[in-house]
């Protein structure tokens, strides 16, 4: 059992990227969601930032 005292591990950001229709979108465990975009690569590059952020 973990005491109060204990810091929280910190929480791993694990991206994706989903095809709306026409669109691209990157996605993460933690709740962010990037714009959507018409490349795929884009979306990529957004989930690459915000891997990279921690944020």
């Amino acid at each position: 059992m973990a005491h109060q005292d204990e810091p929280a591990p910190p929480q791993q950001h694990r991206t994706t990227t989903v095809d709306q229709g026409r669109f691209c979108v990157a996605r993460c465990t933690c709740g962010w969601r990037g714009p959507a975009r018409r490349a795929r690569s884009l979306a990529r590059t957004d989930a690459a930032g915000h891997e990279a952020s921690g944020v």
